[in-house]
């Protein structure tokens, strides 16, 4: 795959863009995925309230999954070893932020692989935040190739691993998950309740 006429025109963009723009996307491509992080929590958190334990076990699963798209998306990355855009394309502007490291390869890009195994791990805990997750997560990937780190097949990717491994995971493994949530709410203790909620007796 070659992307690099794409990679230019964009980080070229970047470099036209206003100061501003430039600034918001520096610190978004940076610490972006914090806000997923967040959502994680507040999602597992509504959950616990739930009379469901499968409920629970959806928002115990998109961290999990995402975890888990990770190792994938960088396991990936030590045997494509592409070196990055930022000092592999000739005649490119210079990226925003300071070029990763040699042997810190890019394909895919790691951060995209996050973005989209969060963006659907979250969507099928909770549909409604699709609307929310997945413009986030498409956000991300572009900033990646905006400040100059990834070239544009990186993000495509990533996003679609991140999405794929969060869905099949998320899947395979509800069913199980969900059972360990109900025997973790039956077992009454009060870490299990702070945990996994109370089971539809206490909340009866």
């Amino acid at each position: 795959m070659d992307s690099s006429d794409l990679y230019r025109h964009i980080t070229d963009f970047a470099h036209s863009a206003p100061v501003w723009v430039q600034r918001v996307s520096e610190a978004w491509t940076e610490y972006g995925l914090l806000l997923f992080g967040v959502l994680f929590i507040t999602v597992w958190w509504r959950s616990r309230g739930h009379h469901s334990p499968r409920t629970v076990a959806l928002a115990a699963l998109a961290p999990l999954v995402t975890a888990l798209a990770y190792v994938v998306s960088e396991s990936l990355k030590s045997v494509v070893d592409e070196e990055r855009p930022c000092r592999a394309v000739l005649g490119a502007a210079a990226p925003l932020i300071a070029c990763p490291v040699t042997g810190d390869w890019s394909f895919p890009s790691n951060h995209a692989t996050i973005a989209g195994a969060a963006a659907v791990g979250l969507a099928m805990a909770a549909r409604g935040l699709a609307l929310l997750t997945v413009p986030l997560a498409l956000l991300m990937a572009f900033s990646r190739v905006f400040v100059g780190v990834h070239y544009p097949h990186d993000v495509a990717i990533g996003l679609l691993l991140g999405g794929a491994v969060a869905a099949l995971s998320v899947l395979a493994l509800t069913r199980p998950v969900s059972a360990l949530a109900g025997a973790v709410r039956a077992s009454g203790g009060r870490a299990a309740v702070w945990i996994a909620g109370p089971g539809p007796a206490r909340q009866g």
